[in-house]
């Protein structure tokens, strides 16, 4: 009785977090939830949240309440809160349906050391829950020292762990694609490396033949396209429709030559509808009107890697607000103009999108 009366008196004060509360109230009291709905409840989630991670997994309610609360209770021992479980549903639905306590103690205690702090842990496994369903000496353990031997440690390879959540169970290295990482001549003193390497390594073989073949279309030379992957491998990250688009444009539209990416990557990167396009537009508007300064000639590839912000000043709020006003409904207009035929592409899902 006298722990009971300790334990209300925390509760009033604030000195027990709302999750460890609810877990200490359903103790005390012994009123088992009735349903996965009350157990969130009670985990600390409120009508908002509770609703928000049962549409986004509706098969909780089918949901064993006892298995659930046990992997309720290994998240809150981690340190979550019912803000993060909502974020860790939203990125993979299907996570609380998984086994949790298989080994769990080791590989936490590996991850930890891995990633360096309980912090940067709980940050990774947000950005993918399903780091703690990874089996720790079949996956996590190899695949760390598969990255070790080609000379990714460190914050580096923590790095590279926090932006690329699926690198574990993706990772892949054959003779082939060693190969391709060779010739794109990267020291591994370089601090691209880590991005060609693992991009490389999370990448379907297909894929990247399929993205080497697209850019030998326009003219590249396979030495050229590796020199261009190594400098700027986020590449890899690229649709091969965008890349073929981009590349069009460069070349019809703006007479460049294709080679051009070369020096200046973001060509390939800068959205074609809200950046390319309507900026070129501009720059023959401002010509035909006869106005200064100038986009078209050198100082066009300065002009398109502006800050929106940059490009409107220099080339737009220049003039007398007059014909400001008319430069800027003619980008506007630009701006606003649709794909052709955007709503009747077929968008065609592959999985993984490298």
């Amino acid at each position: 009785m006298r722990k009971n009366k300790h334990l209300d008196e925390s509760c009033k004060t604030g000195q027990i977090s709302g999750t460890k509360m609810a877990f200490y109230s359903l103790k005390k009291y012994q009123l088992p939830p009735k349903n996965c709905r009350d157990l969130l409840k009670a985990w600390g989630c409120n009508d908002q949240e509770t609703a928000q991670i049962l549409e986004r997994m509706p098969s909780l309610h089918k949901a064993k309440l006892d298995k659930l609360q046990s992997k309720l209770q290994i998240l809150h021992d981690l340190g979550f809160t019912s803000s993060g479980l909502i974020k860790m549903i939203s990125c993979r639905p299907r996570f609380l349906k998984c086994r949790l306590s298989n080994c769990l103690d080791e590989r936490v205690r590996y991850l930890e050391h891995l990633f360096g702090s309980k912090e940067i842990l709980q940050k990774a496994i947000l950005r993918n829950p399903s780091v703690l369903t990874y089996d720790l000496n079949n996956m996590i353990i190899p695949t760390v020292e598969l990255y070790k031997s080609m000379g990714i440690t460190g914050r580096d390879l923590t790095l590279m762990l926090l932006s690329r959540p699926t690198i574990i169970p993706r990772t892949s290295l054959n003779a082939e694609k060693l190969e391709y990482i060779r010739k794109t001549g990267i020291s591994k003193d370089s601090k691209m490396y880590k991005y060609v390497v693992t991009l490389m390594a999370i990448s379907r073989l297909e894929t990247i033949r399929e993205k080497i073949a697209n850019l030998e279309k326009f003219g590249f030379f396979e030495d050229e396209i590796f020199r261009l992957l190594g400098v700027s491998p986020l590449l890899l990250t690229l649709s091969v429709d965008k890349v073929q688009r981009n590349m069009t444009f460069v070349v019809a539209s703006m007479k460049q030559p294709a080679k051009v990416v070369l020096d200046y990557p973001f060509l390939i990167y800068k959205n074609l509808e809200t950046g390319l396009k309507p900026r070129m537009t501009l720059a023959t508007k401002i010509d035909d009107m006869g106005l200064g300064p100038s986009i078209n000639g050198p100082k066009v590839f300065t002009a398109l890697r502006m800050t929106e912000k940059r490009f409107l000043k220099v080339y737009v709020d220049c003039h007398p607000p007059e014909t400001a006003n008319m430069l800027m409904k003619c980008y506007v207009d630009a701006k606003h103009v649709k794909r052709l035929a955007e709503k009747a592409k077929k968008i065609q899902h592959k999985g993984f999108p490298f």
